[in-house]
């Protein structure tokens, strides 16, 4: 009774077209509580030092609370259409928000490891319920012939993150410790959530219930594999990438840590801009012939990456992220025009933790162990060769309607 209702409301929500104008609102909403989700996982990276000075503890174990998040992301990621199938979209975001506020006002009020340790999980396991409802929630919001330009301003919120988070710890610093600056955000979360309560709009509709039928039928169709590989990829060329850009520059270019750094931070603020223009690309090419594009470029900068110098590597840094960036609004609308509509945040939800998985843990470590048995070059030429791979993939992606649906019928 439940599937049925579910089905009804999703294409109920989803199958009324909207004026992309009149639903700007609600996207930036959005945008704000994505926001919100990613700072506060990110802004540990700045308030680092201090919190492993307060806490007295060493490299290994401060690098550890990033896993902690990280694995507590990856497990709600898989569970969230169980949240999801009994709360309706809506509901699930705003669980998501506050319970982001409750975890990170514990976190502020711990003075331990293992109870930071405990908040990080809890804040890891709050944000992973938010991406497939919020996907789920902002397609359902504009018609399908808008969605790349959607995706790409509810990208806005991690690029923006990614500048933002440094200059906010940095600043407040001044004036609190870590721990009230993890409670303000918390704060802020909570209020955030009962703001959405009361006046945002979309996702009132259940999703599809995460089972051995809809597994069976969402792992025969061939393009959810394609997709997986390609986020795996564009993760990798992302944040993958970022990770270890900081080393590269010092020990391998030569360059100063503070100047190194800074070329890093700043690299990120023109992907703020690309994310809309590559919206706009991936409505007027398609997302086909998007993610043709970005990966030959991407993989085509990565590989410069390891045979240029001087110079030429500064401009290939600022150039590098603008391009990995790219390639979300894409991804995302090509991963939600696969099957039926009701399963795109299924198929989110099984794809996002894996691709973490590979993208942001693997990738980077692969880079790590060639950079010290052979050369960070080596490992970049390596990472674009994978990239120009994702051309090949991306030309067997098919995008059949309602293809989902149609199996479960016959």
């Amino acid at each position: 009774m439940k599937s049925a209702q579910s089905s009804e409301n999703s294409v109920k929500a989803e199958g009324e077209p909207h004026s992309f104008l009149s639903q700007l609102g609600p996207l930036l909403f959005l945008v704000g509580i994505f926001f919100l989700n990613f700072i506060s996982r990110i802004v540990l990276s700045p308030l680092l030092p201090t919190v492993e000075k307060d806490l007295k503890i060493g490299h290994e174990e401060a690098g550890s609370l990033f896993f902690i998040i990280s694995f507590g992301y990856c497990i709600a990621l898989l569970g969230s259409s169980f949240v999801s199938s009994r709360l309706t979209h809506r509901r699930a975001i705003i669980l998501s928000t506050i319970a982001i506020g409750g975890a990170l006002l514990f976190v502020g009020l711990s003075h331990h490891l293992w109870s930071v340790r405990l908040g990080f999980f809890m804040l890891g396991m709050a944000a992973g319920l938010y991406l497939p409802s919020g996907m789920a929630t902002l397609t359902g919001l504009v018609s399908p012939r808008d969605w790349g330009k959607a995706i790409s301003i509810h990208e806005l919120a991690p690029n923006l993150g990614f500048v933002v988070a440094p200059l906010i710890a940095e600043m407040f610093l001044r004036w609190f410790s870590w721990q009230e600056i993890f409670m303000g955000f918390g704060i802020l979360s909570i209020l955030t959530g009962i703001f959405f309560l009361l006046f945002g709009r979309g996702g009132n509709f259940f999703s599809e219930v995460l089972n051995a039928g809809t597994l069976r039928v969402i792992f025969k169709e061939p393009s959810f594999w394609i997709m997986m590989a390609l986020f795996s990829l564009g993760i990798g060329g992302s944040l993958g990438v970022y990770t270890m850009f900081p080393l590269y520059l010092v020990s391998e270019k030569g360059m100063d840590r503070a100047w190194a750094n800074t070329l890093v931070g700043l690299s990120r603020i023109a992907p703020v801009g690309v994310a809309i223009l590559s919206g706009w690309m991936t409505d007027r090419w398609g997302p086909k012939r998007a993610l043709k594009a970005i990966f030959l470029a991407n993989g085509t900068v990565s590989v410069l990456l390891g045979v240029t110098s001087g110079w030429w590597v500064v401009l290939l840094i600022f150039l590098q992220p603008m391009l990995a960036s790219s390639f979300f609004p894409p991804g995302f609308t090509a991963l939600s025009k696969i099957g039926d509509s009701k399963f795109k945040n299924i198929a989110i939800s099984l794809t996002m933790p894996v691709s973490f998985l590979i993208g942001g843990g693997a990738i980077p470590a692969m880079l790590g162990t060639i950079g010290e048995v052979r050369s960070f070059s080596t490992g970049f030429i390596i990472l674009g060769g994978m990239l120009l791979v994702g051309v090949l993939l991306a030309r067997s992606l098919k995008f059949t309607k309602d293809s989902f649906q149609t199996t479960i019928v016959s």
